[in-house]
């Protein structure tokens, strides 16, 4: 006689996180269909805030599972790989009609390719992600509506061209091979001297006497650090292949 078939349930506490994270992405979407596009902007940090939290919340509570991490993937091309399109769209890129929504598909094209390449690929350094992590290529291009549209009031079509350029490398640096630091070798856990506690006081203080402009600048450098870190590895490379060629005997 077949055993009755087991249930298999959930862990509700991560998923709530993964929901709202979710749920935050969507209505970014929304907010951007109105022309609410501050609101959108801010919508898609808190879904990053949210995204943060679950997969932590997960190994606290020891509630991991294979349902959890397809969830949150699926939640992540959400809030950072399709509501970041149209929010920067209707923002600045409506009036340059193909080419406009054109770009904005490269972005969300690049961020589930780059979703689909991390689910699937073995970490060899587990201090760097290849290529631009999907929630910062979103934070940084939320970071610039929320700038210029909720602190100068400025529109977004005087800024179509600059716009259109940036979404197209943010998308291209999502499924580059450039490596940027993942920061997962920090120990949280272990002591800190007194002067670093200040300086987190004194970081979240920054932040929250202008956040729009103190986090575009935070993931603006992120989003350059990549680069910059690639070109400084490589002149290094080059010298020291230099070096060492200089010193081979005639």
């Amino acid at each position: 006689m077949e055993g009755k078939p087991t249930r298999k349930g959930i862990y509700i506490l991560p998923n709530l996180f993964t929901t709202a994270a979710l749920f935050a992405g969507f209505f970014a979407i929304v907010q951007a269909g109105k022309g609410r596009f501050e609101p959108a902007a801010i919508a898609i940090f808190i879904a990053m805030i949210l995204d943060g939290l679950d997969g932590r919340v997960a190994r606290l509570t020891h509630t991991e599972s294979d349902f959890g991490i397809q969830y949150d993937s699926l939640s992540d091309m959400v809030a950072f790989g399709l509501s970041p399109a149209p929010v920067i769209y209707e923002w600045a890129l409506s009036g340059m009609g193909k080419l406009g929504w054109l770009a904005s598909f490269v972005y969300v094209a690049a961020a589930a390719l780059r979703l689909a390449r991390f689910n699937t690929q073995q970490v060899v350094d587990k201090r760097y992600f290849q290529g631009l992590p999907s929630p910062a290529g979103a934070a940084f291009l939320a970071g610039l509506v929320w700038v210029v549209d909720g602190t100068y009031g400025l529109q977004g079509s005087r800024f179509a061209i600059p716009s259109l350029i940036l979404t197209v490398l943010v998308g291209l640096a999502m499924v580059s091979n450039i490596g940027y630091r993942s920061f997962k070798d920090v120990d949280l856990k272990g002591k800190v001297p007194f002067v670093a506690a200040i300086s987190v006081v004194l970081g979240i203080v920054v932040v929250a006497f202008d956040p729009a402009r103190v986090l575009f600048a935070l993931f603006l450098v992120y989003f350059l650090s990549g680069p910059l870190g690639c070109l400084v590895r490589w002149r290094r490379g080059g010298g020291e292949k230099t070096a060492k060629a200089r010193r081979l005997p005639p």
